[in-house]
């Protein structure tokens, strides 16, 4: 073991008396398409030849390989630790998960963990020790400064081009008849960077938006909203008539719901970069429509509509209000949200029933153009191998197992006869999961048996959501959020250059500090909408149109891939 680099994590860990474990939360998705052999099965060194030029350390490949491998060098593997593992285990291998995972792989893994909330602090300790864990979990793509092909060539990770072909059948073979998610995994100069989390089904891209109360529609006589006139009208009832102090309440500053506020949608734009339908990169917060959604959002405030708390609201303060009668309306998951919220209400309100409402437009009938849509990969929670891993060809085989049949069913599923049984072809949870024993909500006794339902270095599937989603309300939000064309306009995981990120990013910073606070003081009344030209003004002045050329610029390399 690197003793170095264990103790600087340990000492973190301790600074923050906090230990934590690995992934990050969220929702996924993918089916069973596509993916590689059945590990287990023997591949040749013939299908998996090293191509010229690879990496130094990475030994020609055996003739025959099976899992799981014989013993060996034990792996550092350093993630962090989703909340619905760390509400039981302080490590990723103490859980079923992570024991099944070495068992099955012949992989012995040493799982290092960033205090909770102390991700990206402790990246930086760690890479500037220099003594990397031999792999890392993290978003690469956005969160490395630089970028991915930045990493590289900093001495970071590895290309795992060569890699792939050499020791991954199962990737390689994924990619092959993925061509689009191949173009994702990539930089601009072709390499492949990491072992990615990858949503194989539309309807696990769409898993955050509005929802509100039923039980207070059928009451009211009231239909789910789709126009925001409609909206202003349900939210109205809600005040007047239900006493809401809060009648619409988020987590403002919960930057995934601000990126897919469905109100802004409304208005044709969004807060940031999209994808235009001309084809180049929009920037959504200085066009006309966000002045639209501006008014309408400081008329809402003015009219007690919208949570007089929205700009210091967490979690659990906006769980609170919805669960105990105070807010009538909110966004977020399916799952976490929607799916936590109903089931604690229903303790002293039965009757408690959330469903999810589509993007509203500004027109009855219409559809809404945009809308909050991942991409199939959006970088988090992906693996690289690090220039420290000395055993490539171990990381290699244990990272490419779960991109196999055998890999995919245990990373989705888990044990079969613990987790999951089959029955008629389809792998069904257990009572230990759906209604465990010991009183755990579902997602914490998933979690302890699968990365299924959060991010990871695999291909998620979408029986895993199926089940998850144990209400029928849960089950109608990706056809009910899906109701729009917000994939034509969600921009892909382009990579900027090293130099041209390191500029966007000190444009970006100050423009998004800028737009956020002028937002709350818009929505507030503090400043006049009427003053949005010199809004966008200074964003402009910020240097607006460079960051918009450097987008435009790697969006053109990316299509050139």
């Amino acid at each position: 073991m690197r003793k170095r680099t264990y103790a600087l994590l340990m000492a973190a860990a301790m600074a923050a008396t906090t230990v934590t474990g690995c992934g990050s939360s969220g929702n996924g998705g993918s089916g069973n398409g596509g993916l590689g052999s059945p590990a287990g099965e023997t591949t040749t060194a013939a299908a998996a030849q090293a191509s010229e030029g690879n990496k130094e350390g990475a030994a020609t490949a055996p003739a025959e390989f099976s899992y799981p491998m014989a013993a060996g060098d034990k792996l550092q593997y350093w993630c962090d630790l989703t909340t619905t593992v760390s509400a039981n285990y302080s490590n990723l291998g103490e859980t079923p998960f992570g024991q099944g995972w070495q068992k099955n792989t012949g992989v012995e893994i040493e799982f290092l963990h960033p205090p909770t909330g102390q991700m990206k602090e402790q990246f930086s300790l760690i890479l500037a020790d220099g003594n990397l864990p031999d792999l890392m979990e993290y978003n690469w793509t956005v969160d490395y400064p630089g970028g991915p092909e930045k990493a590289i060539k900093d001495n970071v990770i590895m290309p795992l081009n060569d890699i792939f072909a050499q020791y991954c059948p199962n990737i390689t073979k994924y990619l092959e008849e993925n061509p689009d998610i191949d173009r994702m995994i990539k930089t601009d100069e072709g390499h492949y960077y990491v072992f990615p989390f990858i949503r194989g089904d539309e309807n696990l891209m769409n898993t955050i938006g509005l929802m509100l109360r039923k039980d207070w529609l059928d009451e009211l006589g009231m239909e789910v909203p789709t126009t925001i006139d409609e909206w202003h009208d349900v939210l109205t009832a809600f005040k007047d008539k239900k006493g809401c102090i809060a009648p619409y309440s988020f987590e403002y500053t919960n930057g995934q719901y601000l990126g897919a506020d469905p109100f802004v949608a409304a208005f044709g734009v969004n807060r940031s970069f999209y994808l235009g339908s001309d084809g180049t990169v929009h920037f959504g917060a200085t066009e006309p429509g966000f002045k639209d959604y501006l008014a309408t959002m400081n008329q809402w405030y003015s009219e007690g509509l919208i949570d007089p708390d929205l700009a210091t609201l967490k979690n659990d303060q906006v769980s609170a209000k919805i669960t105990n009668g105070q807010a009538g309306a909110s966004m977020g998951q399916a799952g976490s949200r929607m799916g936590t919220w109903t089931t604690a209400a229903r303790s002293t309100t039965p009757e408690f029933t959330l469903v999810p409402a589509p993007v509203p437009t500004l027109e009855k009938g219409g559809q809404a153009e945009m809308g909050y849509i991942e991409n199939p990969f959006s970088g988090r929670a992906s693996v690289a191998v690090t220039t420290s891993c000395k055993d490539i060809e171990r990381a290699a085989r244990l990272m490419d197992w779960a991109y196999g049949e055998e890999g995919h069913m245990f990373f989705n599923f888990g044990i079969e006869g613990e987790s999951y049984t089959m029955v008629d072809g389809y792998p069904t949870y257990t009572e230990a999961i759906l209604n465990n024993p010991d009183g755990l909500p579902v997602s914490q006794a998933m979690s302890a048996y699968i990365r299924g339902n959060y991010n990871g270095p695999f291909v998620q599937d979408i029986r895993y959501l199926e089940q998850y989603y144990t209400m029928e309300e849960q089950r109608q939000t990706p056809i009910v959020w899906g109701q729009c064309n917000g994939a034509a306009h969600t921009m892909p995981p382009i990579t900027p250059t090293s130099d041209e990120s390191k500029e966007f990013s000190t444009i970006m910073n100050e423009i998004n500090t800028y737009r956020d606070e002028m937002i709350l003081k818009f929505i507030f009344g503090t400043e006049s909408v009427d003053n949005f030209d010199t809004y966008v003004k200074n964003i402009e002045n910020m240097g607006l149109a460079r960051a918009l050329e450097i987008q435009n610029a790697a969006l053109d390399r990316y299509n050139a891939r």
